[in-house]
């Protein structure tokens, strides 16, 4: 499957499943690339925007990369697979395999592995495609890994072939699976030392924070989705904004709320449950759902959920997104 097979796709009866597709350009995260990232999500987590900071608590002269930006990356490169795509439904199984430094250039390898038809809405048969990707650095070492579901226009409904399984977004994923992702070494009492988030505690931030800068990311991240640039290609006739964008705000959400916050080192899920567009108003709330013990601090799997409003109307859920954090600070006192 060479790049010019599909200067318009590929759609969704096109992918030979289990064969990867060809590279999207390698991208190196420099400062510049950062400065941009921080500017359109506004994320406090402290490690990626301090290098003093990052040195005392890593040990690498060079700063630590805000993870979600990584995976910001991963899956533009992604979209060597999703040029046309209609909506992304959900990620499951994301990992960071590591947390890496400014500096550090990415290649992701896409590769489709399973394929269903979507119910007919009126609009026809569209096709639901399960892609894996794996983000590499420029020694071939894994930095992340990950599965989305995207719904693709298909060119010929008679010829698409269902294969493989998809299942549903996994949100049940035990701790103990991403303890390897936790970084070595690390010194977190280099960080904010506050009473651990309790499990069951839910809070509210009372910032409410405006979706902006949807061009700028997708560009920054090489996010080649029709949909996010095009208003014709998007919904409503505007442009949609891209779901990655959505998760950049409630993690940043997530980090305002847990001061201690190390690194995100996965997502149990992250399901997308309506559209966004530029502009809109979006609020999140946190809850702990479980903790790991681990030294100078614990790994913790949270729940953000997120509503959007635009206009007069009704607030709408928007995202609900499960993320694991590495988190410094210490047991009870207090429900953090």
């Amino acid at each position: 499957m060479s790049p010019s097979s599909f200067p318009d796709g590929p759609y969704g009866d096109d992918f030979v499943i289990g064969e990867p597709l060809p590279p999207a350009p390698a991208l190196t995260i420099d400062e510049g690339t950062a400065a941009l990232y921080q500017a359109i999500s506004g994320d406090p987590a402290p490690l990626p925007l301090s290098t003093p900071l990052s040195h005392a608590t890593t040990g690498a002269a060079a700063r630590v990369v805000n993870s979600a930006l990584v995976l910001q990356v991963a899956i533009g490169q992604s979209t060597v697979a999703t040029k046309n795509v209609i909506a992304n439904l959900f990620y499951r199984d994301v990992t960071l395999h590591r947390q890496i430094h400014v500096g550090t250039t990415l290649t992701s390898t896409v590769t489709p592995v399973a394929r269903a038809f979507s119910r007919d809405n009126g609009k026809g048969r569209r096709a639901k495609v399960l892609l894996s990707i794996e983000a590499r650095d420029e020694h071939g070492t894994l930095v992340a890994s990950l599965e989305r579901l995207s719904l693709l226009p298909v060119r010929n409904r008679d010829c698409l072939v269902e294969a493989g399984d998809i299942g549903g977004a996994d949100s049940a994923r035990p701790l103990a699976e991403l303890l390897p992702a936790v970084p070595k070494g690390w010194d977190l009492t280099r960080l904010p030392q506050q009473p651990l988030p309790e499990v069951g505690h839910r809070v509210t931030d009372p910032l409410y924070d405006s979706l902006s800068g949807a061009l700028d990311l997708v560009r920054l991240t090489q996010n080649q989705a029709a949909a996010h640039r095009d208003p014709a290609r998007g919904q409503q006739g505007r442009r949609l904004v891209y779901g990655g964008h959505v998760v950049a705000l409630a993690q940043a959400s997530l980090g305002r709320l847990v001061p201690g916050l190390a690194a995100v080192v996965g997502w149990r899920s992250c399901d997308h449950l309506a559209p966004c567009f530029e502009d809109d108003l979006l609020s999140f709330d946190v809850t702990c759902e479980e903790r790991l013990p681990v030294a100078g601090g614990a790994l913790v799997a949270f729940r953000v959920r997120g509503q959007g409003r635009r206009s007069e109307a009704e607030p709408v859920d928007v995202i609900d997104f499960r993320p694991v954090a590495l988190v410094a600070g210490t047991v009870g006192g207090g429900r953090g």
